[in-house]
């Protein structure tokens, strides 16, 4: 997918970045993937699936669903596990 520069899009991504405490350019994936999921062609159609995803993750965050404290609590070590390495 090529890149989408349009100001508005763009935006919405980075508030999409900031709720969600991640980069811009994470946002942006999460966005695209949602967008060939729903297969958006015109560029209207890709803002307003932007648009959807930011009010998915406002309500999530209304509701108490933090996805920065969720990813907290799963990178937390457990008992004596803190100086653990896996080796690939």
């Amino acid at each position: 997918m090529y890149p989408i520069n349009d100001r508005n899009y763009l935006k919405i991504c980075s508030e999409i970045a900031s709720l969600m405490s991640i980069s811009l350019s994470a946002a942006k994936k999460r966005v695209e993937i949602q967008i060939a999921k729903n297969g958006s062609k015109t560029i209207q159609e890709k803002i307003e699936v932007a648009g959807s995803v930011l009010e998915f993750c406002k309500n999530e965050k209304q509701m108490g669903i933090d996805t920065v404290n969720i990813f907290n609590d799963l990178m937390e070590s457990v008992g004596n596990d803190d100086n653990f390495m896996v080796e690939d």
